[in-house]
């Protein structure tokens, strides 16, 4: 993530905002009274239930960007409940701290819950699920005709990184995280890359803070040869979208997603501190419109009648590039991929967008896990979530198939 979410000090004497108004009294107290100093992965679980509804409200955290929703609505009309035998959605729930499930089959949704008192209504930040949103606007630059070719280097688009490590780094190899050059994700390490680059400060005020700080890393690996996970790359990926459209992401993306297909609510996305979207992160948006999302995804992008990416687009930038042993994952074009040609757009404190084209599945999820990256078990709890899901999905077909967490089984707590 980025600096202002590894050490940002809040000031939140002026605040403003649809997101401030969408919390009760004590939530206000417990944001009004936010502790300085302190940054999200140590914010307390109060703390952050408040917050991550309302990221957006805070001018002193960061500015916004409004993505603006159309006129019409992608309806998503209620089907038949879907039970999950065997599997406590209350307990799971409980666990996950989960804010919102809304899950959609066949283009009805047939589970919708909400914890921590908050409803369809509101919306919650993305944190990483933004990165696949942030890819997916590569795919539009592409059908466009503002990009190329992915096999066109980077500094093709962003002049100012020739004769830096990412010179002859291609587009592919910046959407699938395999540049080669070095990089430290690391959130718990202040002097890290994704704790520094943020608040970087260019000699040269002419050139991108961002830019500034990525041309400076030196290469470990040739390109293409190694997954390593790197927000920084994806930051850069916005600055290449920009670069080559002309336009800043959050118009771009509802010009050619968020208005054409239907979502519901005009989202948000935060702006870094050169006023630019932090791609990488931070998109506020309604559950229901992250499932739209999932639907737009698995329909290969058609919003409006209009192809928005190319052609088979999705089938691409979904098929494993790289294995990353992480909950037996693979990583594509800022999708995680799963078992059974299903993937995910994922971010931190359990929030997820997971899709099913077999089983014509979308499941959104928002939380606020105990550990951001769900490492103390609330990522396998989620997977064996999907897991029931995909089994009751299933069974009200009479099929079987591939599942991503192996067979369903009741949460241990």
């Amino acid at each position: 993530m980025m600096k202002w979410l590894m050490g940002i000090v809040l000031a939140l004497g002026v605040v403003a905002g649809v997101g401030w108004y969408s919390l009760d009294q004590d939530q206000r107290a417990l944001v009004a009274n936010m502790p300085t100093d302190r940054n999200v992965l140590f914010w307390d679980m109060d703390t952050r239930n408040a917050a991550f509804r309302a990221l957006d409200a805070f001018p002193a955290l960061a500015e916004a960007r409004v993505i603006e929703a159309g006129e019409a609505t992608y309806p998503l009309p209620d089907g038949a409940p879907l039970e999950l035998p065997g599997f406590d959605l209350d307990a799971f729930m409980q666990g996950q701290n989960a804010a919102a499930i809304v899950v959609v089959h066949d283009g009805e949704v047939v589970l919708e819950r909400y914890g921590l008192d908050f409803s369809a209504d509101g919306k919650w930040t993305s944190f990483s699920v933004a990165k696949s949103l942030t890819s997916t606007l590569v795919g539009a630059a592409v059908a466009d005709g503002y990009i190329d070719s992915l096999e066109d280097p980077v500094s093709k688009y962003i002049p100012d990184m020739r004769g830096s490590a990412y010179d002859d780094v291609t587009i592919r190899q910046l959407l699938t995280m395999s540049s080669g050059v070095r990089w430290n994700e690391d959130y718990s390490d202040p002097q890290s890359d994704v704790a520094l680059f943020n608040e970087h400060v260019p000699q040269d005020e002419n050139v991108d803070a961002l830019v500034d700080y990525m041309r400076q890393l030196p290469r470990e690996a040739e390109p293409g040869t190694r997954w390593l996970y790197n927000t920084g790359e994806t930051n850069l990926i916005g600055v290449l979208v920009r670069e080559a459209t002309g336009k800043n992401l959050a118009d771009y993306l509802s010009e050619k997603v968020w208005a054409p297909f239907g979502m519901e609510q005009d989202a948000t996305w935060l702006l870094s501190n050169t006023g630019s979207e932090i791609s990488g992160c931070c998109i506020q948006a309604s559950t229901r419109d992250m499932a739209r999302f999932g639907l737009f995804a698995m329909g290969d992008g058609m919003a409006g009648g209009e192809q928005v990416v190319p052609e088979g687009w999705f089938a691409e930038a979904t098929t494993p590039a790289f294995e990353t042993g992480r909950f037996g994952r693979g990583y594509a074009y800022q999708w995680w991929t799963y078992p059974g040609d299903t993937y995910a757009a994922s971010g931190l404190f359990g929030q997820g967008i997971f899709v099913d084209p077999a089983r014509n599945l979308v499941i959104a999820t928002n939380s606020n896990w105990h550990q951001p990256t769900g490492n103390d078990g609330a990522g396998e709890e989620r997977n064996r979530f999907y897991a029931a899901v995909q089994s009751a999905v299933d069974a009200r077909r009479g099929e079987e198939g591939v599942l991503v967490g192996g067979p369903a089984e009741p949460m241990v707590r």
